[in-house]
């Protein structure tokens, strides 16, 4: 396997490796006698069930041929929201890593619901590498990198070498999801790198066809598409807020309520709030936007949406001094920002 052969390089060279890895689905679709990947979430569950053991079995062979030993990691969302857990998952992590040791990670598909349904690896090896405290976190794929442009609208669209801030222009040209075995796409890569850059950790795109690929990136060498991280690592609680789950809503804000987020370092005000979309419980992770749509905010809303939407514009009564989103329970989004 040329990916263990990748990692077993690196070791060579004095870097401590954590693998994530998917294809534990994939793996049990063929020993279940399936035609394909199942879309029901009690046979996801199977097939990841039976496939697991196979896919670290298959890591631990080959990786036993090259001197190196392996643990298997299973996540799920829960550990990066959970303090105790999250520290828990870390400690294993640098331990085994201590021990010279490669952990293979994956998401623990046979027990998580809506990790299979909308998760992916990418944003698990993002949340990973803030986890650790990565250097480097590489995605690799069957793409030379990240585009200008979308290839499949424009071929002829060069491969950017480097990107110091994520823009809406460039999520729209990542485009859309990749095979029917995989959860994730270039648009899974795009969002992992902005997960990575703002845990102050540098992100690379880049082919995994290419000859030596880690180790070339290890020694240097100039390969993909490389995402500059944040100067400042945004705080892990705003990390887990963010990014350990996806947004279940928008808050709709003025320009003043604007300001005060993102230039002020306020939290949010029922005064502020002009509209809201989506339906979500107290405690819920949302967006936070202008009026013209454009996203420059992510935190826990302290409002249901429907408390929030009798809440907006309110000045006085029961909202009166009520925040709806706690400035530490904020993260700004605009790269621009130095100080989250």
């Amino acid at each position: 396997m040329s990916l263990c052969d990748a990692v077993a390089s690196a070791k060579q060279l004095g870097l401590r490796v954590v693998v994530v890895s998917s294809a534990a689905i994939a793996a049990g679709i063929r020993p279940l006698g399936l035609d394909g990947r199942p879309t029901d979430i009690p046979t996801l569950q199977a097939a990841a069930a039976v496939g697991q053991g196979r896919l670290l079995a298959r890591y631990g062979e080959v990786l036993k041929a090259r001197g190196h030993v392996v643990a298997q990691v299973l996540l799920t969302q829960h550990d990066f929201v959970h303090r105790r857990q999250y520290l828990n998952a870390r400690n294993t992590i640098e331990r085994l890593l201590a021990l010279d040791v490669i952990p293979i990670v994956n998401e623990n598909d046979t027990v998580a619901t809506d990790e299979i349904r909308f998760g992916d690896n990418d944003r698990l090896a993002a949340l990973v590498a803030n986890l650790i405290h990565a250097k480097m976190l590489v995605l690799l794929t069957d793409a030379a990198g990240v585009h200008a442009a979308d290839p499949r609208t424009d071929p002829s669209s060069p491969v950017l070498d480097e990107v110091e801030r994520i823009t809406p222009e460039l999520e729209r040209a990542a485009g859309g999801r990749g095979s029917n075995l995989a959860t994730g796409g270039m648009a899974s890569k795009l969002a992992a790198a902005w997960v990575a850059t703002f845990s102050g950790v540098g992100a690379l795109v880049a082919s995994a066809s290419e000859d030596r690929v880690i180790e070339r990136v290890a020694a240097g060498e100039k390969i993909g598409t490389y995402f500059h991280p944040r100067p400042q690592r945004a705080s892990a609680r705003r990390l887990w807020i963010a990014f350990a789950q996806p947004p279940v809503g928008t808050v709709i804000v003025d320009e003043g309520a604007r300001r005060a987020l993102a230039e002020q370092k306020r939290s949010l005000l029922p005064v502020g709030v002009t509209g809201v979309k989506g339906t979500f419980d107290a405690g819920a992770t949302v967006d936070v936007a202008t009026g013209d749509g454009a996203v420059f905010a992510r935190g826990s809303s302290r409002f249901s949406s429907a408390e929030l939407q009798a809440a907006k514009g309110v000045t006085s009564g029961e909202f009166k001094g009520r925040e709806v989103i706690h400035r530490d329970h904020l993260l700004i989004l605009d790269a621009s920002d130095p100080a989250n």
